[in-house]
């Protein structure tokens, strides 16, 4: 892909058409053309990664297992070991789900370098019902020692995020979005740094620390509360492990209260992974925004996650319950 003109977009930002999903394969093909160790494992999802571009540069470092992503895992193990840098394609609830002890004892136990990406996460995949979404993927990750755990909150970052797995010796997991369009919320030339949250919004009454497509929530929220006089922070909190504990405790200690926002049970995600650090470091007034315990049900992508709870009303109503 060629270097954009000054001040150009880059030609990746058009083609990822707000998508994390196609971010990534967009990224996945430019470090594959940059490093010919790059290679693609894909669980079906040739064209849900968008990784046609990849196949015509190098159609022998793409590797289409089909519907069976404990295979997949494998592979992409097995691929590690002799020094290829692999990247397991699939969709969230089945990448994770169904290989859980593939990538649980061949890829974080042997603490292999392998990336995951795993698209249509969450809800994003709404009408396909229960089997096609994902919200516990998030707690099943923050449990694998050795695992990193990425969150993009929109396509800018999804490319970034990408980009910056060839600095780590280790496996990770990055979280994608579906056939659904993410609002940017992040600048296309952000810089991106493993760990460290990003400080959208400066406030001094609530913070809210959110993940995902829950950011740009957040952001709406914090827009209609400022019409009200409450001043929200707002942190994009795209690492989930390794947790930024400094950005959490700085929000603690200068602000309110905090709220927690992600598409994601509110079991074992952002939500757990801040409440464990503050009830250790420094008790905290919380509310969590999160799908509650129970399946989803089927519908529209943005029904289904305003019918459990998961839209800026939610965060609001979160934040004015905090101001109480």
């Amino acid at each position: 892909m060629s270097a954009p003109a000054a001040g150009a977009r880059p030609d990746w930002v058009e083609k990822a058409a707000n998508q994390s999903r196609l971010a990534f394969g967009l990224a996945l093909t430019e470090m594959a053309r940059r490093d010919d160790r790059v290679v693609a494992i894909s669980a079906d999802t040739l064209d849900l990664i968008g990784l046609r571009d990849f196949i015509a540069m190098a159609p022998e470092r793409v590797i289409e297992a089909g519907i069976a992503e404990q295979n997949a895992m494998g592979i992409a193990s097995g691929l590690a070991t002799t020094g290829l840098r692999p990247f397991v394609c699939g969709y969230a609830p089945f990448i994770t789900a169904r290989s859980l002890e593939q990538l649980r004892n061949d890829v974080a136990y042997a603490e292999q370098r392998v990336v995951i990406g795993a698209a249509a996460s969450g809800v994003s995949l709404g009408v396909s019902g229960g089997t096609h979404h994902a919200l516990e993927d998030l707690a099943l990750m923050r449990a694998m020692p050795n695992m990193t755990v990425l969150v993009p909150a929109d396509a800018h970052q999804a490319w970034h995020a990408t980009l910056a797995t060839a600095r780590i010796d280790g496996p990770v997991y990055i979280r994608l979005g579906g056939r659904v369009e993410e609002p940017p919320v992040t600048a296309v030339d952000a810089t991106f740094r493993v760990g460290e949250a990003e400080l959208l919004r400066d406030g001094n009454d609530i913070a809210v620390i959110a993940c995902g497509c829950m950011v740009a929530e957040a952001l709406a929220a914090a827009e209609e509360l400022a019409g009200q006089g409450v001043s929200v922070r707002v942190i994009n909190m795209h690492t989930i492990k390794p947790l930024d504990e400094a950005a959490i405790l700085s929000a603690a200690s200068e602000t309110r209260g905090i709220v927690t926002a992600e598409e994601h049970h509110l079991a074992g995600g952002l939500g757990g992974a801040v409440a464990e650090l503050l009830a250790q470091e420094h008790p905290t007034r919380m509310r969590m925004v999160g799908m509650p315990d129970e399946f989803a049900v089927i519908g529209p992508t943005d029904k289904v996650r305003e019918r459990h709870g998961m839209s800026r009303r939610h965060i609001r109503d979160a934040c004015l319950a905090l101001m109480e």
